[in-house]
Protein backbone atom coordinates (compact mmCIF):
# COMPACT_ATOMS: atom_id res chain seq x y z
CA UNK A 1 0.00 0.00 0.00
CA UNK A 2 3.05 2.50 0.23
CA UNK A 3 2.32 5.23 -1.64
CA UNK A 4 -1.32 4.42 -3.24
CA UNK A 5 -3.88 7.09 -3.29
CA UNK A 6 -7.06 5.35 -1.77
CA UNK A 7 -10.40 7.22 -0.80
CA UNK A 8 -12.10 6.28 1.58
CA UNK A 9 -16.53 7.68 1.94
CA UNK A 10 -17.80 8.21 5.57
CA UNK A 11 -13.82 8.92 7.09
CA UNK A 12 -15.32 10.79 9.76
CA UNK A 13 -17.15 8.56 12.30
CA UNK A 14 -16.96 4.76 12.74
CA UNK A 15 -15.71 2.10 10.70
CA UNK A 16 -14.53 4.95 8.46
CA UNK A 17 -12.27 5.69 10.98
CA UNK A 18 -10.40 2.66 11.66
CA UNK A 19 -10.31 2.12 7.46
CA UNK A 20 -9.00 5.32 6.91
CA UNK A 21 -6.36 4.48 9.98
CA UNK A 22 -5.65 1.15 8.63
CA UNK A 23 -4.70 2.43 4.92
CA UNK A 24 -2.56 5.03 6.85
CA UNK A 25 -0.98 2.57 9.10
CA UNK A 26 0.26 0.63 5.45
CA UNK A 27 1.51 3.69 3.76
CA UNK A 28 -1.31 5.01 1.83
CA UNK A 29 -2.28 8.13 0.97
CA UNK A 30 -5.86 8.63 1.87
CA UNK A 31 -8.20 10.98 0.92
CA UNK A 32 -10.89 10.92 3.37
CA UNK A 33 -14.47 11.91 2.82
CA UNK A 34 -17.62 12.92 4.54
CA UNK A 35 -19.96 15.72 4.72
CA UNK A 36 -18.62 17.17 7.55
CA UNK A 37 -14.90 16.47 7.85
CA UNK A 38 -12.04 18.27 9.22
CA UNK A 39 -8.26 18.16 8.57
CA UNK A 40 -7.62 17.61 12.19
CA UNK A 41 -9.16 14.21 12.03
CA UNK A 42 -6.11 11.97 11.53
CA UNK A 43 -2.63 13.44 12.16
CA UNK A 44 -0.55 12.21 9.30
CA UNK A 45 1.06 14.14 6.34
CA UNK A 46 -0.49 11.26 4.10
CA UNK A 47 -4.36 12.51 5.19
CA UNK A 48 -6.21 15.13 3.26
CA UNK A 49 -9.66 15.58 4.18
CA UNK A 50 -12.62 16.13 1.55
CA UNK A 51 -15.96 17.80 2.30
CA UNK A 52 -18.37 16.00 0.03
CA UNK A 53 -22.08 15.23 -0.07
CA UNK A 54 -22.10 12.26 -2.56
CA UNK A 55 -26.18 11.94 -2.14
CA UNK A 56 -26.13 13.54 -5.78
CA UNK A 57 -24.44 12.57 -9.00
CA UNK A 58 -22.80 15.98 -9.04
CA UNK A 59 -21.17 15.85 -5.76
CA UNK A 60 -19.99 12.48 -6.40
CA UNK A 61 -18.34 13.26 -9.38
CA UNK A 62 -16.94 16.47 -7.81
CA UNK A 63 -15.36 14.31 -5.16
CA UNK A 64 -13.33 12.13 -7.18
CA UNK A 65 -12.55 15.32 -9.32
CA UNK A 66 -10.84 16.54 -6.18
CA UNK A 67 -9.32 13.13 -5.65
CA UNK A 68 -7.75 13.14 -9.46
CA UNK A 69 -7.01 16.81 -8.82
CA UNK A 70 -4.83 16.79 -5.60
CA UNK A 71 -3.37 13.23 -6.76
CA UNK A 72 -3.46 12.34 -10.35
CA UNK A 73 -4.94 9.15 -9.94
CA UNK A 74 -7.18 6.80 -7.75
CA UNK A 75 -5.91 3.35 -7.19
CA UNK A 76 -8.55 2.33 -3.85
CA UNK A 77 -11.52 3.18 -3.52
CA UNK A 78 -12.81 2.10 0.45
CA UNK A 79 -17.12 2.59 0.46
CA UNK A 80 -18.03 2.54 3.88
CA UNK A 81 -21.53 5.11 4.10
CA UNK A 82 -24.21 3.46 4.75
CA UNK A 83 -27.76 3.65 6.80
CA UNK A 84 -30.05 1.40 8.58
CA UNK A 85 -33.95 1.79 9.43
CA UNK A 86 -35.80 -1.15 10.76
CA UNK A 87 -38.01 -2.25 13.35
CA UNK A 88 -41.35 -2.47 11.69
CA UNK A 89 -42.73 -5.35 8.98
CA UNK A 90 -42.51 -4.82 5.45
CA UNK A 91 -46.54 -4.27 5.12
CA UNK A 92 -45.85 -1.17 8.04
CA UNK A 93 -42.94 0.61 6.03
CA UNK A 94 -43.62 4.11 4.83
CA UNK A 95 -42.37 5.16 1.87
CA UNK A 96 -40.11 7.34 3.02
CA UNK A 97 -38.13 5.20 5.23
CA UNK A 98 -38.31 2.52 2.09
CA UNK A 99 -36.82 5.30 -0.17
CA UNK A 100 -34.33 6.42 2.63
CA UNK A 101 -32.67 3.44 2.46
CA UNK A 102 -32.07 3.61 -0.99
CA UNK A 103 -30.80 6.66 -0.90
CA UNK A 104 -28.56 6.14 1.18
CA UNK A 105 -27.33 2.48 0.47
CA UNK A 106 -27.91 2.27 -2.97
CA UNK A 107 -27.72 5.50 -5.15
CA UNK A 108 -24.88 7.58 -3.67
CA UNK A 109 -22.75 4.08 -3.96
CA UNK A 110 -24.32 4.37 -8.13
CA UNK A 111 -23.43 7.77 -7.99
CA UNK A 112 -19.66 7.88 -6.81
CA UNK A 113 -18.56 4.19 -9.00
CA UNK A 114 -20.36 5.57 -11.90
CA UNK A 115 -17.78 8.54 -11.62
CA UNK A 116 -14.83 6.48 -9.80
CA UNK A 117 -14.09 3.55 -12.47
CA UNK A 118 -13.34 5.62 -15.98
CA UNK A 119 -10.63 7.12 -13.76
CA UNK A 120 -8.96 3.60 -12.56
CA UNK A 121 -9.84 2.10 -16.48
CA UNK A 122 -7.99 5.34 -17.43
CA UNK A 123 -4.87 3.99 -15.40
CA UNK A 124 -5.63 0.22 -15.85
CA UNK A 125 -5.56 -0.42 -12.33
CA UNK A 126 -7.70 -0.30 -9.31
CA UNK A 127 -9.97 -1.85 -6.23
CA UNK A 128 -13.18 -1.29 -4.60
CA UNK A 129 -13.82 -2.46 -1.86
CA UNK A 130 -17.55 -1.49 -0.27
CA UNK A 131 -18.99 -1.86 2.82
CA UNK A 132 -22.57 -4.27 2.64
CA UNK A 133 -24.46 -6.09 5.17
CA UNK A 134 -24.81 -9.73 6.44
CA UNK A 135 -28.81 -8.62 5.87
CA UNK A 136 -28.36 -8.52 2.41
CA UNK A 137 -28.42 -12.15 1.77
CA UNK A 138 -29.87 -13.24 5.84
CA UNK A 139 -32.78 -11.04 5.69
CA UNK A 140 -34.81 -10.70 9.14
CA UNK A 141 -37.76 -9.37 10.79
CA UNK A 142 -38.39 -6.02 10.42
CA UNK A 143 -35.78 -5.16 8.42
CA UNK A 144 -37.18 -5.45 5.03
CA UNK A 145 -36.56 -2.08 2.90
CA UNK A 146 -32.14 -2.33 5.09
CA UNK A 147 -31.87 -5.59 3.44
CA UNK A 148 -33.14 -5.06 0.06
CA UNK A 149 -31.10 -2.17 -0.21
CA UNK A 150 -28.11 -3.99 0.67
CA UNK A 151 -29.02 -7.24 -1.53
CA UNK A 152 -29.20 -4.38 -4.62
CA UNK A 153 -25.77 -2.64 -3.40
CA UNK A 154 -24.30 -6.45 -3.76
CA UNK A 155 -25.40 -7.16 -7.30
CA UNK A 156 -24.13 -3.54 -8.20
CA UNK A 157 -20.74 -4.68 -7.03
CA UNK A 158 -20.64 -7.85 -8.60
CA UNK A 159 -21.42 -6.10 -12.13
CA UNK A 160 -19.00 -3.93 -11.58
CA UNK A 161 -16.34 -6.59 -10.96
CA UNK A 162 -17.27 -8.12 -14.07
CA UNK A 163 -17.50 -5.55 -16.55
CA UNK A 164 -14.26 -4.36 -15.28
CA UNK A 165 -11.98 -7.31 -15.20
CA UNK A 166 -10.98 -7.17 -18.21
CA UNK A 167 -8.37 -3.88 -17.04
CA UNK A 168 -7.53 -5.04 -13.51
CA UNK A 169 -10.09 -3.95 -11.74
CA UNK A 170 -11.74 -5.35 -8.74
CA UNK A 171 -14.55 -5.09 -6.97
CA UNK A 172 -15.38 -6.89 -3.77
CA UNK A 173 -18.32 -6.37 -0.92
CA UNK A 174 -17.98 -7.23 2.82
CA UNK A 175 -20.66 -8.88 4.40
CA UNK A 176 -20.51 -7.90 8.12
CA UNK A 177 -22.81 -8.55 11.28
CA UNK A 178 -24.01 -5.39 13.26
CA UNK A 179 -20.96 -3.83 13.52
CA UNK A 180 -19.76 -2.18 17.42
CA UNK A 181 -20.00 1.59 16.42
CA UNK A 182 -21.11 4.12 18.91
CA UNK A 183 -24.37 4.83 16.56
CA UNK A 184 -25.23 1.42 16.62
CA UNK A 185 -24.55 1.01 20.69
CA UNK A 186 -26.74 4.47 20.79
CA UNK A 187 -29.56 2.86 18.61
CA UNK A 188 -29.52 -0.83 20.25
CA UNK A 189 -28.65 0.15 23.58
CA UNK A 190 -29.65 -3.32 25.30
CA UNK A 191 -27.92 -5.29 22.74
CA UNK A 192 -24.98 -7.70 23.45
CA UNK A 193 -22.32 -5.74 21.91
CA UNK A 194 -19.72 -8.95 22.54
CA UNK A 195 -21.81 -10.41 19.33
CA UNK A 196 -20.95 -7.36 17.33
CA UNK A 197 -18.15 -7.29 14.90
CA UNK A 198 -15.23 -5.05 15.80
CA UNK A 199 -14.19 -1.96 13.29
CA UNK A 200 -10.87 -2.66 13.71
CA UNK A 201 -11.32 -6.63 12.21
CA UNK A 202 -13.54 -5.23 9.13
CA UNK A 203 -10.56 -2.68 8.42
CA UNK A 204 -7.57 -5.16 8.19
Amino acid sequence: MKDKIVLVTGASEGLGTAVTQAFLNAGAKVAGSAREIQQAAFASANFIAIPADISTAAGAKALIDQVVQEFGRLDVLAYTVGGFAGGQPLTETDDATFQRMFALNLNATFYLLRSAIPVMRKSGQGRIIAIGSRAAEEPGVGVGAYSASKAVMVSLIRTVAIENRDVGITANVILPGTIDTPANRKAMPKADFSTWVHPGNIAS
